[in-house]
């Protein structure tokens, strides 16, 4: 008989869900395929193509919204299951409010993490194809840069010539052993610079100790101590443009940790990475209780729609406080691991003390 009730709070939840989940998704498909419209308006390309590129990009963005949509989803559930009488039904049945709360809770944790082995690869796979589509048609397609096994390689047009830097690699802010070819449009060396460091912080670059040859100067070589040039490119841009961690799967982390370190990525960008991929099913499972809370916790029917609002206006503030948190590990204040961790404790303290007044409803 249990097994009866339990797949049917299953179902009904699920079934708001997903719509939930629709309602998200046309809403995102909107805004975004007018930014994708907007980026190709000027290319000589069929409608088709921005349309596929926001059916890729979409995954992705709903799974960073899937809290979200699991907070609307569930206050919706407990405030119909209370208004059909269905909440009273089942308490008759033995059902407790901690009860229903906890098959909702350990549904969803088991959820997310479904949806980290089996739904995360492929949304990965959609974002790095996105990317190398979009990079194909992107209006900075004179300002390339790739780094690999054979280090650091940037394309740069700079007024009407071209800039050509190779690099051993990139050492946080330092490029280790760089070369800089300066190139007019007939493909002539106008200049090769070398340094064994260059400091690319900002997009003022600062050769430690330069060695120039000129064209000019029958290429003679001359040395200049903190020689200066000016880059479209500065440390954070260029491993911007080129990792996105969008397109490492959380099984990819996991099983080629060392191997992506190894290709570039940054060891604190991996374990924040990694850090946010074991707390979304967690974060999940907090959602349907904080929503029950906001629901099932309020005193009557007639303060539903108060309460509502109050718990909407909290999950914003605390959406603003994850976001602020990864802000302060980004820039060092505290740890990033932990940076992802702190609104996770946070909900689970305010959660832990509510969760006892839902039960004794």
């Amino acid at each position: 008989m249990n097994k009866i009730f339990y797949n049917y709070i299953i179902k009904e939840y699920f079934k708001i869900f997903l719509n939930f989940l629709l309602v998200f998704v046309c809403l995102t498909i909107l805004l975004s395929i007018f930014d994708e419209i907007e980026f190709f308006k000027f290319l000589n390309v069929s409608l088709l193509l921005p349309i596929s590129l926001t059916f890729l990009s979409i995954p992705n963005l709903i799974l960073e919204l899937l809290p979200f949509v699991v907070f609307l989803s569930s206050m919706w559930y407990f405030v119909s299951i209370k208004s059909n009488k269905d909440l009273l039904s089942l308490k008759v049945f033995g059902f407790s409010n901690l009860k229903i709360i906890s098959i909702l809770t350990i549904t969803m944790f088991v959820f997310g993490v479904l949806v980290l082995i089996l739904i995360n690869p492929i949304t990965s796979l959609m974002v790095k194809q996105y990317e190398y589509t979009k990079a194909k048609y992107s209006r900075d397609i004179d300002h390339l840069v790739t780094i690999n096994k054979n280090g650091v390689w940037i394309k740069e047009t700079i007024g009407f010539n071209s800039r050509i830097i190779e690099a051993e690699k990139l050492d946080e802010n330092i490029l280790v052993n760089v070369n800089v070819y300066n190139i007019d449009n007939n493909g002539n060396i106008l200049e090769r610079i070398e340094s064994k460091s260059v400091d690319i912080s900002t997009k003022e670059w600062v050769f430690k100790k330069a060695v120039i040859f000129r064209k000019s100067e029958d290429y003679k070589k001359k040395t200049l101590v903190d020689f200066l040039i000016e880059s479209n490119f500065d440390a954070e841009k260029i491993l911007s443009l080129y990792k996105n961690l969008d397109t490492v799967s959380f099984i990819s982390i996991l099983t080629e940790y060392d191997t992506l370190i190894n290709q570039g990525y940054k060891k604190e960008s991996l374990d924040e990475k990694l850090n946010v991929f074991f707390s979304l099913p967690v974060f999940l499972a907090l959602m349907i209780i904080l929503s029950s809370i906001f629901t099932i916790g309020s005193l009557n029917r007639s303060q539903n729609l108060y309460y509502i609002i109050i718990a909407i206006i909290t999950c914003i503030v605390i959406f603003y406080f994850k976001d602020l948190s990864i802000a302060l590990g980004k820039t060092n204040r505290i740890s990033q691991v932990l940076a992802v961790w702190i609104p996770v404790i946070s909900i689970s303290l305010f959660c832990s003390i509510g969760i006892i007044q839902v039960n004794e409803k």
